[in-house]
C-alpha cells in the first residue's frame, strides 16, 4: 500500500515537472524575440533585431534618425519633415489618424507609438494583427531622454542613445549655467494658436521650455492648451512674445503686426516679438537644445549673445 502511493507520488511529481516545463517553453519568447516592458506599462513580445520599424509620430522619426538607425524605418507619419530624407519616406497618415492599411501594407515588425497621442484602438487592431507596437511617452525633457534610451535599446543602438543623451544633457546644463542667478525672469506669452489665441500651459512640453529657459509663462497657472483673448494678454502685460504656430508664412507677419497695434505692452514697446519654428517646440525630440537654447537667447539675450 505505502509502495503503491509512493509510486502515484513520483508520477505526480513527473507530471507536475512536465507541465511547468510545457508552460515555460510557451511562455518563453522565440529565439529571434524579447519580452520588454514599454513606457506604458504593457509587457509585450517585440523583435530582438527589428528589421522593418514605423513611426507613429514625428518626434519618433527624430529620434530613430538620431540613433542612425534611419534604414529601418519603413513609414512615417504624414508631418514627419525633419530631417530633410525623412520627407521621402511612406507616410502612414497622421498620428491621431493612422492609416492601418497602408501600415500593415508595409509589412513592419515594429510600430513605435507615442503613448499620449496615438489612438488605442489603432495600437490594439495593429497587435490584433500581429504587430508589435512599443509605447514610448516623451512629454518634457526627462521624458524624452528616457524615450532616446528605450529607443535606442529596441533598435540595438544602445551606446548610441547614451552617447545622445549624454551631449543632450551637458548642452541643456550649459544653458542652465548661463541663466543661474538671473535677477528678473521675464514674462512669456508663448502664442500657439492665432485664431482663437492659444497658448501653452504648465503641462505642455513648450511650457517647461519656458520655465527651463528663464522666462516666466504667463499661462503657466493654467493647464495644457488655453484660450485667451487680445484684452486678458494685454493684462498680463508679457515682456517677450513668442508666435508658435504651424501657420506660417504671411499669417506670422500678420499676427506679429496685430500686436504691434498694442504699444502698452513691453514685448512690443522693447521690440522682443518673436517668431519661431513650431516643429521645435511641439516636438519632444533630440532637438530639444535646440528649442532651449533658441529660446533662452530669446528670453535672456544679454546672458547669450556678445
Amino acid at each position: 500500500m505505502g509502495k503503491s502511493f509512493k509510486t502515484a507520488g513520483i508520477h505526480l511529481a513527473l507530471c507536475f515537472e512536465l507541465l511547468f516545463a510545457v508552460l515555460s517553453a510557451s511562455a518563453a519568447p522565440k529565439p529571434d524575440r524579447q519580452i520588454r516592458v514599454d513606457q506604458a506599462g504593457r509587457r509585450l513580445e517585440v523583435p530582438a533585431a527589428p528589421k522593418r520599424v514605423v513611426a507613429m509620430a514625428p518626434n519618433i522619426t527624430e529620434i530613430i534618425y538620431a540613433l542612425g538607425c534611419q534604414d529601418l524605418l519603413k513609414g512615417v507619419t504624414t508631418y514627419s519633415n525633419y530631417p530633410e530624407p525623412a520627407k521621402r519616406l511612406p507616410r502612414i497618415g497622421s498620428y491621431v489618424f493612422l492609416d492601418i492599411e497602408r501600415i500593415v501594407s508595409l509589412q513592419p515588425d515594429l510600430c513605435i507609438s507615442v503613448k499620449d497621442g496615438n489612438p488605442k484602438a489603432a495600437v490594439d487592431r495593429l497587435e490584433s494583427l500581429g504587430i508589435a507596437v512599443y509605447a514610448v511617452n516623451p512629454r518634457g525633457i526627462e521624458s524624452t531622454l528616457e524615450a532616446i534610451v528605450e529607443i535606442g535599446g529596441l533598435l540595438n543602438a544602445e551606446i548610441r542613445a547614451q552617447s545622445l543623451v549624454q551631449d543632450l544633457r551637458s548642452r541643456i546644463a550649459q544653458v542652465d549655467q548661463k541663466i543661474s542667478g538671473v535677477q528678473h525672469r521675464p514674462r512669456v506669452f508663448f502664442q500657439i494658436g492665432v485664431s482663437p489665441i492659444v497658448s501653452v500651459g504648465a503641462d505642455t512640453y513648450a511650457g517647461e521650455l519656458i520655465v527651463r529657459a528663464g522666462g516666466i509663462n504667463i499661462a503657466g497657472d493654467q493647464r495644457a492648451y488655453p484660450r485667451f483673448s487680445v484684452e486678458e494678454v494685454l493684462g498680463k502685460f508679457p515682456e517677450v512674445i513668442v508666435i508658435s504656430s504651424m501657420e506660417r508664412g504671411e499669417v506670422f507677419e500678420r499676427v506679429k503686426a496685430e500686436w504691434k497695434q498694442w504699444p502698452q505692452i513691453p514685448a512690443v514697446a522693447q521690440d522682443r516679438i518673436h517668431l519661431v519654428d513650431s516643429d521645435l517646440f511641439d516636438r519632444p525630440s533630440p532637438r530639444m537644445a535646440d528649442s532651449l537654447e533658441e529660446l533662452a537667447r530669446l528670453i535672456h539675450p544679454e546672458r547669450f549673445n556678445p
